[in-house]
This record gives C-alpha cells, sequence and structure tokens, in this order.
C-alpha cells in the first residue's frame, strides 16, 4: 500500500497554492518525492507572507499549477492521500484540479485525527506542538516541504502505536463519518447530537461559537457542514473544536432560539444574519374617485404604515393574500399597473370596481374591514407548538402586537388564562427579523 503525504501553502483567502510538497510513501521508506513553488496568479497578503516566506516575488517564475498538475496526478495515483487536516490540503488540491475541468479523487488519512485516536492525552494536536511533545525535529516549518517532511515522521509513529492497522482501516472505510469529522471535534461530540429538531452551536478551542443553525435533524445538517467544499464551511470546519445543541421541538421555535442566539453572540460565521433587512411597508391612501388604494413602498417613505414586512416578496405575497380574501381588485392594490381593467393571473374574485361594475363605497368598505383585519389580527396572539418531547406542548407568545418569547409546558399543567402563560414563559426581545418570520408563518 501507498501513501502520498502531503502539504501546501497557500495564498489565504483566495487558497491558491503557492508551494506543494508531496513523500510517496511505501509503509516503510519514503520511495518518491516532488516539491514545486507554484505561481498562484493572485496577490499574496502581507500576513501569508510573514508566516510562510512566500511573497509575489518568490512564485513570480515559479510554475502555474496547470504545469505540475500531471506530475501530482502520477506521483498521488493509488496512493491513499496523507495530510494533517488533511481535508484542508485534499480540497485546496481538487479545487484546482476542478478549475482545470480534471476530476481528483483519492481516499484520505488525516494525521491529526489519526493522532487523537492514537496518541490521546495532548493539549494541542497542532503540527508544531505534536512535534514538540514528540521531539520530531521540524526543519522549515511553514513551508510545505520542511512541514511534509514532519508529517512523514509523525506517520510513522502512528504506524508503530498499538491497534494502528484496525484504525487506519476503520478510518479508511468509506462508510465511516470519522473521515469527515473536523480534525479538532471529538468524536464523542458528534456522536451526541441526536437526530431531533433545534438548533446547534459551533465553537473554536477557545469556547467561542463561531457559528450557530437551525435544522429539522440536527446530526443531518451538521454532518452536511462536514462534507461542504464551500470556503466559508471549510475554514469554519477547521477551526470547530466542540459542538453544542438546544431541541425545540418545533420549526417556528427553531426559527426564533435561531435568532436570539446570533444577536446574542455574533458569531463569526453568521454574517449575513447580522444585516439588517430593508422594510416594506403597505399604506392606504384615497385617489380622485374616491377609490382607496392599498399600495407598498420602502418603510422609511410611509409615515403611517398599515403592516411592515422584510422583503419585496413577502410583502407582495401578503397583499395578495389580503386582495384574494377580500376581493380586492389587483390594480387598486398595485399588484398590476399601467393597466385599465385588472387581469391577475392567480386573483379572479374582483368584483369589477375597475371596470364600474362595483359601487365605490362597497368596495371601499371591503378595503376598510382588510386594514383593520391586517391591523387588529396580531395584536394578541398564542402560537402553539409541538414540544420537545410526547409530554410537553410549545408556545409563542404575542401581545399587543409585540413578540414577548416562547415557552414549554408539560402537558399535565392547566392553563386556564393567557397571564398562567407568562409563568413558563422565555421571555426574547422583539426585532424586524422575528416579526419577518412570524408574518411568514401567519401568512401561512
Amino acid at each position: 500500500m501507498f501513501y502520498t503525504i502531503i502539504d501546501v501553502e497557500t495564498s489565504g483567502r483566495t487558497n491558491r497554492i503557492t508551494e506543494i510538497s508531496v513523500f510517496k510513501y511505501n509503509g516503510d521508506t519514503v520511495v518518491d518525492e516532488f516539491t514545486s513553488l507554484v505561481n498562484p496568479n493572485c496577490y499574496i497578503p502581507d500576513h501569508i507572507t510573514a508566516l510562510t516566506g512566500i511573497d509575489n516575488g518568490t512564485v513570480a517564475n515559479a510554475p502555474d499549477f496547470q504545469d505540475i498538475a500531471q506530475q501530482i496526478l502520477d506521483i498521488t495515483e493509488d496512493a491513499i492521500f496523507v495530510a494533517h487536516n488533511v481535508n484542508f490540503d485534499y480540497n485546496v488540491i481538487r479545487n484546482e484540479f476542478k478549475s482545470l475541468n480534471i476530476e481528483f479523487n483519492r481516499k484520505k488519512l488525516c494525521t491529526v485525527r489519526l493522532s487523537r485516536k492514537l496518541l490521546p492525552g495532548h493539549k494541542s494536536y497542532s503540527l508544531g506542538k505534536l512535534c514538540k511533545d514528540l521531539n520530531i525535529n521540524a526543519n522549515g516549518r511553514h513551508r510545505a516541504r520542511g512541514d511534509a517532511e514532519a508529517t512523514v515522521i509523525l506517520f510513522q509513529k502512528l504506524q508503530a502505536q498499538e491497534k494502528s492497522r484496525e484504525v487506519f482501516s476503520a478510518f479508511l472505510n468509506k462508510n465511516s463519518k470519522e473521515a469527515t469529522l473536523p480534525p479538532n471535534l471529538p468524536k464523542e461530540i458528534f456522536n451526541a447530537i441526536p437526530n431531533s429538531i433545534g438548533i446547534y452551536y459551533f465553537k473554536n478551542k477557545k469556547g467561542e461559537i463561531i457559528y450557530v443553525g437551525k435544522a429539522k435533524d440536527l446530526k443531518k445538517r451538521v454532518l452536511s457542514h462536514f462534507y461542504s467544499k464551500s470556503q466559508k464551511s471549510l475554514d469554519m470546519v477547521r477551526e470547530t473544536a466542540d459542538i453544542d445543541f438546544e431541541l425545540s421541538g418545533s420549526e417556528l421555535i427553531a426559527l426564533l432560539m435561531e435568532d436570539a442566539a446570533i444577536k446574542h453572540h455574533f458569531p463569526l460565521y453568521n454574517k449575513v444574519a447580522k444585516r439588517t433587512p430593508k422594510g416594506f411597508s403597505l399604506f392606504s391612501y384615497q385617489d380622485r374617485n374616491d377609490i382607496i388604494h392599498i399600495a407598498i413602498n420602502n418603510s422609511k417613505a410611509v409615515t403611517k404604515p398599515i403592516v411592515t414586512l422584510y422583503s419585496l416578496r413577502e410583502a407582495r405575497l401578503f397583499l395578495e393574500r389580503i386582495c384574494e380574501q377580500f376581493s380586492l381588485c389587483p390594480k387598486f392594490c398595485h399588484l398590476q399597473e399601467g393597466v385599465s381593467e385588472c387581469s391577475h393571473f392567480t386573483i379572479k374574485n374582483c368584483k369589477g370596481v375597475c371596470k364600474g361594475n362595483e359601487n365605490v363605497t362597497n368596495y371601499n368598505e371591503r378595503v376598510t374591514n382588510a386594514i383593520c383585519k391586517i391591523v387588529n389580527e396580531s395584536k394578541d396572539l398564542i402560537i402553539k407548538e409541538k414540544g420537545r418531547n410526547n409530554n410537553e406542548d410549545a408556545f409563542v407568545l404575542i401581545k399587543n402586537g409585540t413578540y414577548l418569547g416562547y415557552g414549554f409546558i408539560d402537558k399535565s399543567e392547566q392553563i386556564t388564562h393567557q397571564d398562567e402563560l407568562e409563568h413558563f414563559l422565555i421571555k426574547q426581545k422583539d426585532n424586524r427579523d422575528i416579526q419577518s418570520i412570524l408574518r411568514n408563518i401567519l401568512l401561512k
């Protein structure tokens, strides 16, 4: 059996290869080696140069990846791809091949995960710390050849451990999840995650929350991050050392819990969720023919909104539902512009005010009723949801139009009045995102 023990240096954020080193190992000795600088054809940031010593001048006359691609394919063919934090090196190389429309698939072994299994008890499993603990003389750290050579020695030490053959076989088993787990994440932590609905927290070595997500199936969703080839997922997974979770019982509660957790912790990899969504408000006005219109505009331009939603699509869907429910005219709800008579593709129950077939007073009465319903429908509301187990119910409480929070109640409890729910309430802050989530639920 052959192994290719590999290390790459990259340009940082763009993850283009600047140097690669491959040692071919037959299980006893190194039988071949390929090492080369690579021109990434992109700028190498100063902090990467400070770490590796490689700058744009260093690689100016180096070959492009396409010029050495065949040599890498040849030396790695029919060999197991080995690296310290293998998913990083493997995916960087695989992406380089992908840019050349070449498929690159090799079996993988990770010396971080192997070390955790065969050499337990170390405070850190970084290559530098392991080399120090195991007296591995690492020359040229943070250069591809130096790190690859140190990984060869580490790999030999791993081979010499008791039960190494069984552990290597288990990690190479395609059905094993070991090879896909983050290198710093103990298997026991992943195994403890249930196939239930809730939210999950990715944490780094310092215990800091770096990502919050929600899922109908926590274990399945968490595992999907480990298979993802996106740069965000690769970076996040490489930092993950712990995963925590909370059950919610329902998707709505999970959405509310996720929003609260993101706004409390502001995790590094939840950047999109930090953005304040743009508001779109429904408002009404009366034209010169006394017909009441309902329209949508940017919230900043609306002084007295009927309701505010947080995407134009959501606002249009909401208005379409109201228009259909109260037999309003799509033209005067501004769902159709520049037409003399409405001819909406789904809303067909206009009573003809746009054609002069309906009395304006009757039409305006329905518009007024629709506005009243919108304003009043969510003033006080209790949304009942499934609990986290069969003996429990969950609820969401809205009072005077304001979201107060959610809670869980044992089914044996006797609740006779809304005020009694506040004893079980997990209080939360209202915000635009929450209103958008709840509005979507009410639309459904």
